[in-house]
């Protein structure tokens, strides 16, 4: 059967019927509960003292920015590689990299690793070769759940 042309079909039908249904108040509270959220993640990043007042999260691995040094050649980056890949690759099958990406700029990788803090993933990423030879700079970052998502198990 054919419909006349401008003429809705089943789907506009029911999404008509879905916007007539929906609370107003509903509505609202989630507009209010997603821009409270915003203005928390916002805040907390703007704010250090505020953020520090904050329940923090709990370290669930260290993110590591792998940078190599200035005045490093390419050159001296890869003769140490071959090793670095070993042991790399070994730690992941070990489960202590939990995830691994090349920087898209060239001058390193990231590194996410399954650490209960900073100081352990410091003891795993100094004993690589490119860092034992002083090749590349480390920056650590822990990492953990997103606390202004508890906002969201709160009761309505």
């Amino acid at each position: 059967m054919r419909r006349a042309a401008g003429a809705p079909d089943i789907c506009d039908i029911a999404a008509m019927a879905v916007i007539r249904e929906m609370k107003p108040m509903k509505a609202i509270r989630n507009i209010v509960l997603a821009l409270t959220l915003t203005m928390t993640g916002v805040t907390s990043m703007a704010e250090p003292s505020l953020a520090q007042a904050q329940t923090t999260s709990p370290t669930t691995g260290v993110m590591v920015i792998l940078t190599v040094r200035p005045g490093i050649t390419r050159e001296q980056v890869m003769a140490v590689m071959p090793d670095e890949i070993r042991q790399t690759t070994q730690l992941y099958l070990n489960g202590m990299v939990r995830e691994w990406y090349s920087r898209s700029d060239g001058r390193g990788a990231v590194f996410l690793l399954n650490v209960k803090d900073v100081a352990e993933g410091h003891a795993i990423m100094e004993g690589l070769p490119l860092a034992k030879q002083n090749l590349i700079d480390h920056e650590y970052i822990a990492v953990g759940p997103l606390m202004p998502l508890r906002l969201l198990m709160a009761k309505p």
